[in-house]
């Protein structure tokens, strides 16, 4: 059976968690392999709203999930998840964690927090959860691991050299408040007893799935253009979030990855700050925002909308590689007589391109180049109508990939299999 990775291709919240639960009901073991807690998937069974932040979206189908070395995370979010989870009905034992995945501590909370004010009008944009300073400690290999929870003294004994650090950065640079030792550690060691049992070897397990058969799905928290390579830097995330990195944020071989489904709306989305070159203007904006519910699972936030972009949507493709689409959100659009998509780029000097500019100063000025599409005002079904078959065939032919799944709607079964 396949391992198939599920990457969001745009600037995410496209819908990842809703194709990973649809999927997720045909495997056997569910993987997030990067990221932490600052991205939510929301997923809708039988009328019922789940909002998950640090969990794989399989827990839903009660599939074993693995949190991977990939991630980072926060142990009062996670134990907090679970037990929600398990007030629902669902059954939290399925969960494991990598021991080399890094924790995020309560002073990654305050630097990240800290950090955003500091910059005012230049902040990037976090969600403020500590992602960041934790990936940071993590590269500059000072970090936590959830393996450290398993030893009292070892844990002590890191929090209290971390802190000798942070406390002289939060008081003299960012004039924030210092943490007490004896509260952290007792804090964090009544997390440690609780998150012990979760803790497990993911990469052997994992490996030992493939080799028995098993189906395999891996969901990154983010998207292509918050990657930190190869995303629209520095307004990314602080993970490499292409599908690549399934591979090395669960500890398996590129090798053993079959398929990649790459996920986007049927329109484009983003949350903070950055340059955004189709983004909407005037009322459509809004129209398009309440249509799909656009705000953030996690914060709140309202997201930018914007017309399709196939520019940034075929780097995506690339760098991917990505098999096939599923794309999401289809019925927001059945609201609009005419649908424009942007086909190509218009750059400073006045040339053209399909291609997605490789240096940021181009990207920044970039103007979008639009073909207008007819739109529609059948309701959408398992048979689309004309108008959104025509947009859907529209995508396949410029970005030469397959639409394989169309979201038509929030719950678990508005999704048409187009193959």
């Amino acid at each position: 059976m396949p391992a198939t990775v599920i990457v969001g291709a745009q600037w995410g919240d496209e819908g990842k968690g809703k194709i990973v639960d649809l999927l997720a009901q045909d495997s056997d073991v569910v993987c997030r392999y990067q990221g932490g807690p600052n991205a939510g998937h929301t997923i809708i069974v039988d009328g019922e709203t789940f909002k998950l932040r640090q969990v794989p979206s399989g827990i839903i189908s009660g599939k074993t999930c693995v949190i991977g070395a990939g991630c980072v995370v926060d142990p009062e979010v996670l134990l907090s998840e679970l037990d929600e989870l398990e007030k629902r009905g669902l059954d939290p034992s399925v969960v494991v964690v990598s021991g080399n995945a890094h924790l995020i501590m309560p002073w990654h909370v305050a630097i990240d927090q800290a950090s955003e004010r500091r910059l005012g009008k230049l902040q990037i944009g976090t969600t403020r959860r500590g992602i960041g300073p934790a990936y940071a400690d993590k590269a500059a290999r000072i970090g936590i691991r959830v393996q450290d929870v398993l030893d009292p003294k070892i844990l002590r004994q890191k929090i209290e050299v971390a802190l000798a650090e942070k406390n002289v950065w939060l008081e003299r640079v960012y004039e924030a408040e210092p943490f007490e030792l004896e509260d952290v550690a007792s804090r964090y060691e009544g997390y440690a007893r609780r998150l012990r049992p979760y803790v497990g070897d993911t990469s052997l397990f994992v490996d030992r799935a493939l080799r028995e058969g098993r189906d395999v799905l891996f969901e990154g928290a983010q998207a292509v253009l918050l990657d930190l390579d190869h995303g629209t830097y520095p307004f990314v995330t602080s993970s490499s979030t292409t599908a690549a990195n399934a591979a090395a944020g669960i500890g398996i071989g590129p090798n053993r990855i079959d398929y990649v489904i790459g996920v986007a709306k049927a329109y484009v989305t983003r949350v903070g700050a950055g340059p955004f070159p189709t983004e909407i203007q005037g009322a459509a904006q809004e129209r398009v925002r309440e249509l799909g519910a656009e705000y953030g699972t996690v914060t709140g936030r309202e997201r930018r909308c914007g017309w399709l972009d196939l520019v940034a949507l075929r780097y995506a493709v690339r760098v991917n590689g990505i098999t096939s689409l599923a794309l999401t959100k289809l019925d927001v659009l059945s609201a609009f007589p005419e649908l424009p998509v942007c086909v190509r780029y218009r750059l400073r000097d006045g040339s053209e391109t399909e291609d997605f500019p490789a240096h940021q100063s181009d990207f920044h000025s970039a103007e979008p180049v639009y073909e207008t599409l007819p739109g529609w005002t059948e309701p959408l079904d398992d048979r689309l109508p004309e108008g959104a078959r025509g947009y859907v065939e529209f995508v396949e032919r410029a970005l030469d990939v397959e639409v394989s799944l169309v979201g038509t709607g929030a719950e678990r079964e508005r999704v048409v299999a187009l193959r």
